[in-house]
């Protein structure tokens, strides 16, 4: 059957289920995909076509015995921030270049389970630290609707992979818009679930009081089917909130109508890109058409988010990162003078430019004499942010906003020029501050033919009301439905 990369989960779990596809099939067109794009793309890290298949053939057995799962057979990315027992995870360092974890994350235990096809691990901001997947020690990867730019951050890997059919569904994980700024800027649809919904065991930390797992794919469906399979409670995560979650896909064919959205007025006035604002401008007569009303609302404290976070995030990463010094796991250096040299030249070596900038950043807000200069500023303004939005939540539905200010920039454009980069996330972090769900789905596209999204922010654990108004918009509107000409 010829373009299975292009189907959406939802189609081949039907095409599987007739008998008219096997998983070994898909899984074959997805790694034939790779092989023919990836010298252009660099979605991945690493790639497993024996251990692609082997589950393949896995999945088909299921299918056949009918103890198939909704997701058995699919293909999928993960993040190479996840445990991948007895794979190599590196976070796209290369202080973890040859480092394969002796566990799974509990995510990926749980992709196993479903009999998923595991097709290799997706490439990253090292560390996650970054808009634009540029800061990765193999490299960038490229955006699909045009090489020349970049595809987001962190999560870039990911977002590009499902774009251009390497993979049909893709894990990313967000810290300050990660999952939602790549979805964006490669035309794929991707959710930040609320903090605390979705495991975190066997997920490499970057700032733990703000990383979110959480996945990537064409359509609301399969977001939907994800969903599912992720938001559960995790004893093994001290974070994970034991509550019952909806089964998400039957909010897919729920009217709108009566629903309504806040229009923040801080983050309007922060639009300056014409193209961004025509697509909001389109998408908001499209849920206007459906029935769905906007009001305008204020949320103050979003004006200090980025320098919030900015502190909070680096003060966390200096803490999490000071577990790579050469002892335990990784890199180590070859040539050191005592212990302490060997620390120094491990991480000097290890890590790369903008991992440095963040650590020595949140070194020096957690040293004695700035701690409530810094980090305990910062955390009140996070209350504040977080107040604000359940301030907001008692006159709306979801919030209706940008994911960025404008569409992809060109590879190497902002890559020296940390304060524009940090400023790519305004519209995205305030979601992590507040540990809200939020989603990015293609709106429209730039003059120059590049994606653009729109933002939707739902109240904690109401990742259902996302689910319910995308998929609304996604049946009057036919974005998603476009894929790069590559």
């Amino acid at each position: 059957m010829s373009n299975l990369y292009e189907k959406t989960a939802t189609e081949l779990a039907g095409l599987l289920l007739d008998g008219k596809t096997s998983s070994v099939e898909i899984t074959e067109a997805a790694l034939n995909r790779i092989s023919t794009l990836e010298p252009r793309i660099h979605s991945f890290v690493n790639i497993y076509p024996d251990l692609a298949l082997a589950m393949a053939k896995d999945a088909d057995k299921r299918i056949k015995e009918g103890t198939a799962s909704p997701l058995t057979g699919i293909p999928i990315a993960i993040k190479d921030n996840m445990c991948l027992k007895s794979r190599k995870t590196t976070c796209g360092s290369k202080i973890l270049a040859n480092f394969s974890p002796p566990y799974d994350a509990t995510v990926v235990k749980s992709v196993k389970d479903e009999g998923m096809v595991i097709l290799g691990s997706a490439n990253m901001d090292e560390f996650a630290m970054g808009s634009s997947t540029e800061t990765s020690c193999w490299g960038p990867t490229r955006n699909p609707w045009d090489p020349e730019r970049i595809p987001g951050g962190s999560s870039g890997g990911s977002a590009a992979a499902v774009a251009c059919g390497q993979a049909t569904v893709a894990f990313g994980s967000d810290t300050g818009g990660s999952i939602r700024l790549p979805a964006s800027f490669c035309g794929v649809t991707g959710i930040k679930p609320t903090y605390g919904s979705v495991s975190r065991f066997g997920l490499v930390a970057y700032a733990s009081s703000l990383d979110q797992i959480g996945p990537l794919a064409r359509d609301i469906s399969d977001i939907a089917l994800l969903l599912n399979l992720l938001c559960k409670h995790d004893p093994m995560d001290s974070t994970s909130v034991p509550i019952q979650h909806p089964d998400f896909t039957t909010f897919i064919d729920k009217p709108v109508s009566g629903m309504t959205l806040g229009v923040p007025v801080e983050f309007f006035n922060k639009l300056g890109n014409k193209d961004v604002e025509k697509s909001l401008s389109d998408a908001r007569r499209v849920f206007e058409k459906l029935g769905v009303k906007f009001v305008e609302l204020s949320l103050p404290s979003l004006d200090y988010g980025i320098a919030a976070y900015y502190v909070i995030a680096p003060c966390e990463a200096s803490s999490n990162l000071a577990r790579y010094d050469g002892v335990k796991y990784g890199h180590r250096a070859e040539q050191f003078d005592g212990m302490i040299d060997m620390y120094c030249r491990t991480r000097e070596e290890g890590f790369g430019p903008e991992v440095k900038r963040r650590i020595m950043l949140g070194t020096y807000a957690l040293s004695s004499g700035y701690y409530d200069a810094y980090y305990l500023k910062a955390a009140k303004i996070r209350t504040l942010i977080t107040k604000d939005f359940k301030k907001a939540f008692e006159s709306c539905d979801g919030i209706f906003c940008p994911v960025a200010p404008a569409p992809a920039f060109k590879i190497g454009e902002k890559i020296d020029d940390p304060i524009q980069m940090y400023l790519t996330d305004v519209f995205t972090i305030p979601v992590n501050m507040a540990g809200l769900p939020g989603i990015s789905c293609p709106a429209g596209f730039s003059r120059e033919g590049l994606p653009i999204g729109m933002q939707l922010i739902a109240s904690h654990f109401q990742e259902s009301k996302l689910v319910q108004l995308v998929a609304a918009f996604q049946r009057e509107t036919d974005h998603h439905l476009k894929h790069p000409a590559i």
